[in-house]
């Protein structure tokens, strides 16, 4: 009960908070790119957290807990709330104020690039059972090399940079775009972060990265 209680607070706070930096900068509720967003992104997420809860709540317990204690990561956490605020505060501005207009064929194949990246963060969940927000090594924790990850290192963030990229797409905004484009230079600087510390405390991440050369793109990175 304890953990419900806590999944079904945060979800409700997200809506609440998520729908404050969407339509209160739009200055109107009546913005169509705001309640595609809005249905996007929660109605999944509505689903993820039922069948984690169901299947998984340990697993739900880890993605619940955000507080990182990594010290050297908190900046980038912060870097990270400071891009995803500003590109919300840009997006509903340039709706209200209409500085930019993105095509209709375009909203419509960022939502799809969303769904696609919600559906690639929940085989990466399926795939690791110790995934969490924050970066730590939990007890017994073992290298996770099949799947996703053994195409990249770390798919969950290839998987939130497509969906960061898409949202202010889906939101009709060009400008909000521009500022989204800092978040995958952020993931990079947490992606270097954290394989110091799960090269020091898990066991065969070395031999792993060997095997996996590659942390976000084929080929490239």
């Amino acid at each position: 009960m304890k953990l419900l209680l806590q999944a079904v607070t945060k979800y409700i706070l997200g809506i609440l908070l998520v729908g404050l930096f969407v339509f209160l900068p739009a200055g109107t509720i009546l913005y169509p790119n705001g309640w595609l967003f809005m249905g996007l992104l929660f109605i999944p997420m509505l689903f993820l957290g039922v069948v984690l809860f169901i299947k998984a709540p340990n697993l739900l317990e880890k993605r619940l807990e955000s507080k990182e204690k990594e010290t050297s990561q908190k900046g980038v956490v912060l870097c990270s709330a400071l891009i995803f605020l500003g590109g919300f505060i840009l997006s509903g501005l340039d709706f209200r104020f209409r500085w930019t207009k993105l095509p209709f064929w375009l909203i419509i194949a960022a939502s799809v690039v969303l769904l696609l990246a919600y559906g690639l963060y929940m085989e990466v969940m399926r795939e690791n059972a110790y995934l969490s927000r924050t970066i730590r090594v939990h007890e017994g924790q073992t290298v996770c090399d099949t799947g996703l990850y053994g195409i990249v290192r770390h798919p969950m963030y290839a998987a939130t940079i497509l969906l960061f990229l898409a949202i202010p797409l889906v939101l009709g905004s060009l400008i909000g775009f521009f500022c989204f484009l800092f978040y995958p230079i952020v993931i990079i600087f947490r992606i270097i972060g954290e394989e110091k510390v799960l090269s020091a405390e898990l066991r065969g991440y070395e031999e792993y990265k060997k095997k996996v050369k590659y942390r976000l793109i084929p080929g490239i990175f």
